[in-house]
This record gives C-alpha cells, structure tokens and sequence, in this order.
C-alpha cells in the first residue's frame, strides 16, 4: 500500500499518460472501493481490455478518501461514498459505454 501522495502521484501519472499533457479530468471518474475490480468492471461497466483505468491501494481509508476528495477537486466525476475499510482509489475514463 502507499501513502495519500503516492496514489494521488500514480493516478494523476496514469491519467496525464493516457491523455498527454493537456488531461482534462473532466473525462475521468474517480471514486473509492473495498474491491476496485468489481466496482470499475461490475458496476461502472469499464471494458477491461480496451478501458483506461486504474487503481491503486492507500495506506487507510482517510488517506483513500482525500485522494478521491484531491481527484474530484481537479474536476474528475464522482462523488462522495459511504461504506467502510474503503482504501483503494481508482479512475477510469468515462465512455458512452461505462455508468458513473
């Protein structure tokens, strides 16, 4: 796992690669799970071969939740969730296809 500044570092990385330079992270969801994987391909409905997203794991859930916060602040899709032992955060670039 990492620290709140590591994941916020890995996810925005992900995202500028993905979009070069000029992100607009408008085009992206982040949000905060229990279970990445289900939530991005179960109820996001993200392509897992052909989606860009990615998640990784924070240290606690309060550092997971300021990443989210941090990820929404710059404009990226979401919200706010309720729920426990939240520590994986995860972005994903909103398609016609996924479900924020």
């Amino acid at each position: 796992m990492a620290s709140a500044t590591e994941v916020l570092a890995y996810l925005r990385g992900h995202m500028m690669r993905t979009d070069g330079s000029g992100v607009r992270y408008t085009a992206w969801y982040a949000g905060i799970a229990t279970d990445a994987r289900q939530r991005l391909f179960g109820e996001h409905n993200v392509s897992h071969s052909q989606g860009k997203w990615t998640y990784k794991a924070c240290n606690s859930e309060p550092e997971a939740r300021s990443v989210e916060k941090a990820l929404l602040d710059l404009g990226c899709k979401g919200g706010p969730r309720g729920g426990d032992r939240l520590r994986y955060v995860y972005v994903y670039k909103i398609t016609p296809t996924t479900k924020e």
